[in-house]
């Protein structure tokens, strides 16, 4: 490798750019560097780094570069959008992780605690921070970011630069991937939701029976004991389901582009 950088060619350096503007957004978004923690220059370096590593494996590959402006805008454009479903596609994942913690949390009564999220510098639930830490752990146990770097040399053998055309198949694209986050939060919380529904029909019953009961105090912390036994009980189903979605979810990145492909 060190002799086919040792000297650069204007087609090397245009062929860099152009997975440069592919890799960008997807570490970017990348679960593991979306902290804002992480300064700028680190993601900026990784940027680079996996790029010229894919220079070898794709630049024989690739179109010619645009000479015209308004071609290599098209071109950085068509790039960034590639990109950026290829991070949207796995962030949306870990969006269904925090979606689900959300709604347990708030049911359970922990809508008003909150705790600082290091991920994204702002406050969130309890529930949804130990569900995306969970989810993040998992990632990273079955080698989630493996699966981007295999997923952005793939990318380029299914759209190479310059045949991304934008068409009326991205748009249902995005609302199914959007979807895709509802899907695994009522996936993940359902067993907690049914426990506790249980458990409201069986107060409200007490208190149609026995209105001296004051179930007003006493809901409070049935409600989040119950809760906090449904998340434990759920955990031996939560671990194999998250870890078969993550593992899903890595495999079948690359497909996420099959519908943009030229016909």
């Amino acid at each position: 490798m060190v002799n086919e950088f040792s000297h650069w060619t204007l087609p090397m350096f245009q062929s860099w750019l152009l997975i440069m503007m592919r890799v960008a957004p997807m570490v970017f978004m990348m679960p593991v560097f979306y902290s804002r923690n992480l300064p700028n220059r680190v993601k900026a370096g990784l940027t680079l780094i996996v790029s010229l590593v894919l220079l070898p494996t794709v630049q024989d590959g690739l179109t010619p570069f645009p000479s015209q402006p308004l071609s290599f805008i098209f071109f950085a454009l068509s790039e960034v959008i590639i990109g950026f479903l290829l991070g949207f596609s796995v962030r949306l994942v870990f969006a269904g992780l925090q979606l689900a913690g959300e709604i347990a949390g708030f049911q359970m009564g922990f809508g008003m605690a909150r705790v600082m999220d290091p991920q994204s510098g702002s406050e969130s639930a309890i529930l949804t921070e130990f569900y995306y830490l969970t989810g993040l752990l998992l990632f990273l146990a079955v080698d989630g970011h493996h699966w981007f770097f295999k997923a952005l040399a793939q990318s380029f053998q299914i759209l190479v630069p310059g045949e991304f055309q934008p068409r009326e198949g991205l748009i249902p694209l995005l609302v199914q991937l959007s979807g895709k986050m509802f899907v695994i939060a009522i996936k993940i919380v359902a067993p907690i939701l049914a426990i506790l529904m249980l458990l409201k029909i069986a107060l409200g019953i007490i208190a149609r029976m026995v209105p001296q009961v004051n179930l007003l105090m006493s809901s409070f912390p049935l409600t989040i004991g119950l809760g906090l036994i449904a998340i434990g009980i759920s955990m031996d189903l939560f671990w194999p389901s998250i870890k078969h979605l993550m593992d899903e979810s890595g495999r079948g990145l690359t497909t996420t582009l099959l519908p943009l492909m030229k016909r």
